[in-house]
């Protein structure tokens, strides 16, 4: 069994990443307040569907509203950090409580989704598309 990972002030700390995207978080004890580079995340992820993909980890461990967590988030765009910040929780709450650790991998939550945007070659539009034929 592993270990609980704690600071000095009884956070877990952990980093989410995903696309371009780092997120830097805390997790403590709390009321379920979430706060993404000093705004709530109602302002900061204003789609109810990065909303639902944040809460996706408390969800699956059915600890809705008992852990406060802030993030710090750089890079990217608003997808790709709440994926991160997705993939931060998960890890912090892997750390805060060892017991959840295979309900959350099972899922598939701590493993980093290493897709990224495919870079675009020369003579081409874009990564794979092509400039339009011309015939004559």
């Amino acid at each position: 069994m592993r270990e609980q990972e704690l600071d000095k002030q009884g956070r877990a700390y952990a980093t989410g990443r995903r696309k371009d995207a780092t997120a830097r978080v805390w997790l403590k004890p709390g009321t379920g307040k979430v706060t993404v580079n000093g705004r709530d995340q109602e302002v900061y992820f204003a789609r109810p569907t990065l909303r639902l993909v944040i809460d996706q980890p408390f969800a699956i461990t059915e600890r809705q509203g008992q852990y406060d967590v802030v993030a710090t988030v750089k890079g990217g765009g608003l997808s790709g950090q709440a994926g991160a910040v997705k993939h931060g929780i998960a890890q912090a709450l892997s750390k805060y409580e060892p017991a959840l650790r295979s309900t959350v991998k099972a899922a598939g939550f701590l493993t980093r989704d290493s897709r990224v945007v495919e870079r675009k070659k020369y003579g081409r539009a874009k990564a794979r598309r092509s400039f339009q034929f011309s015939k004559r």
